[in-house]
């Protein structure tokens, strides 16, 4: 199944608010997708929601702050199975501000808007919108009666900066700010496509002819570009203006705004999974999904690379709730047959919180408790700081050795130095001798140990930078592997230690290790 044109079938609407103007199908009851069936293989046309999501501020766009309301909405939007098309960071500029609610309304079910509302002259949010409406704005006297007492309360006359915050553009609703003086705004906007302009419908005012919009800017029109090729909605666009303030747009989200899309969505949800894989590079992971990876294919499976990790993101978009998550269920179950023992964990699991699981477990550990230590060279104790990250560590983690310098390893891990003298530092017989060494000193069951080159300077070209020898000793012995990790010396070092995480894993797991 893959989701087509967004365009509704004809006599099937785009949604339904639960006040204002209803948009109603040909026998005049609501739609519901509910009904929508998948057969594997065919493609199917469904009536999804989707949303843009604009942040208003000078600040956001200069980076002084980090937008994490984008972040908080698209997580909330995807529960209710309303697909986020884009983000866009505008400034506080009227016209760029008009701009972007003309272009977005046109290809959006929902445009959700935060900041711009408060009672400065760089506020320019609500003046943006009724001038997209072709509107003037009017006070509302429940919210102006509303700041006056939150004022009084703090025993003080109200500023008369703050009047333009009881401001709303006629023919929109406003919507109560529980946490805040900026009161919220709900408008109903009609968009005729692209180039069209836009119109306004409210319950019992009279409708504002549509005013002619700019064309996409190229920064929105790549976002908007992201997915299919889509014709610009014709139907309404319910916008929202939040305030910008964290606490306050959450609070105003589900109260008044999450409703509306619930009852619009009719019970359709986009579930997600990500696992999480190290050892093998983007590219060879994508290898192995093959068609997976299909663009168009629902559930969507795509990859991500952070930290070396390759993980792979799994989003389901379904009508109905148990429907997106067996559809969920069987491509994850096809994600691990085609990686395997590569993926290490899901979701917010990190390799050390899975490798501190199987510690926990092992029954040799246990005995031996605690059973891990590490001897490292060119980490500085990366490694051991990974291990003693997740809570509860001391279970499992005994001590560690960060023996940098050739006589470190003599004098603490008993390496010869002969040893040393004979194969360099960064060699097998070496990392394996410091693995060993740190067992007989410990008394550790397991013992992981690092030597290598993390750069920029070291290298030769029979041990180029990057080169690292990683040893695991076991109660089965000692095994070792050379790597060349690429990057900068914090890549190199980063990679080093989860590969160290990665040797135990597989060793706990009773498995040879695959990379």
């Amino acid at each position: 199944m893959y989701l087509s044109d967004r365009t509704p079938p004809q006599g099937r609407p785009r949604h339904a608010p639960p006040y204002g103007p209803l948009y109603l199908n040909s026998t005049g009851s609501i739609p519901r997708y509910s009904d929508a069936v998948a057969i594997p293989g065919v493609p199917l046309t469904i009536a999804v929601m989707d949303a843009i999501i604009l942040s208003i501020g000078d600040e956001l766009v200069l980076g002084q702050t980090i937008d994490t309301n984008s972040a908080w909405l698209s997580q909330q939007l995807a529960a209710l199975g309303v697909w986020v098309r884009a983000h866009a960071t505008v400034p506080d500029d009227q016209t760029a501000i008009e701009q972007a609610i003309r272009q977005s309304a046109a290809h959006c079910d929902f445009l959700i808007i935060s900041g711009g509302i408060g009672p400065t002259e760089d506020d320019l949010t609500r003046q943006a919108l009724a001038a997209v409406m072709g509107v003037p704005l009017e006070e509302n006297a429940e919210w102006m009666t509303e700041l006056h007492k939150f004022f009084e309360a703090r025993g003080r006359p109200m500023p008369a900066i703050n009047r333009i915050q009881a401001m709303i553009p006629r023919g929109a609703k406003m919507l109560f700010n529980t946490a805040g003086t900026a009161a919220g705004i709900h408008a109903v906007v009609e968009g005729a496509g692209e180039g069209s302009g836009f119109g306004v419908q409210g319950s019992g005012k009279e409708r504002i002819e549509p005013k002619p919009s700019t064309s996409l800017t190229p920064e929105l029109s790549s976002s908007l570009s992201l997915r299919e090729s889509r014709t610009p909605n014709p139907a309404a666009c319910q916008v929202f203006v939040t305030p910008g303030v964290p606490k306050e747009m959450k609070a105003m989200f589900a109260r008044d705004v999450l409703p509306i899309v619930k009852y619009a969505s009719g019970g359709a949800v986009i579930l997600s999974r990500t696992l999480h894989t190290f050892g093998l590079g983007e590219s060879a992971i994508a290898e192995k999904l093959g068609d997976l990876m299909n663009r168009g294919r629902n559930p969507s499976v795509g990859t991500t690379v952070s930290g070396g990790v390759v993980s792979l993101r799994i989003n389901s978009r379904f009508p109905a709730e148990p429907q997106a998550r067996e559809e969920l269920a069987r491509t994850e179950g096809a994600c691990r047959d085609a990686i395997g023992d590569l993926i290490y964990g899901q979701d917010e699991q990190t390799l050390a919180e899975v490798v501190a699981g199987l510690l926990r477990a092992d029954s040799t550990a246990t005995q031996f408790a605690p059973a891990v230590a590490t001897a490292e060279s060119c980490t500085g104790g990366l490694l051991a700081k990974m291990l003693t990250d997740v809570p509860g560590s001391s279970r499992y983690f005994r001590q560690g050795y960060v023996t940098y310098s050739n006589e470190a390893k003599h004098d603490l891990l008993r390496v010869p130095t002969e040893l040393i003298a004979r194969h360099g530092a960064v060699s097998q017989p070496v990392a394996e001798a410091m693995a060993r060494g740190a067992q007989t000193q410990s008394g550790a069951a397991y013992t992981l140990a690092i030597t290598g080159i993390a750069g920029p300077e070291g290298g030769t070209p029979q041990k180029p930078v990057g080169t690292v020898w990683i040893a695991l000793a076991s109660p089965q012995g000692v095994q070792s592997r050379v790597f060349l990790f690429p990057g900068d010396r914090e890549m190199v070092r980063d990679r080093s230690a989860k590969m160290a995480l990665t040797l135990l894993r597989f060793q706990l797991m009773g498995k040879p290790f695959p990379v």
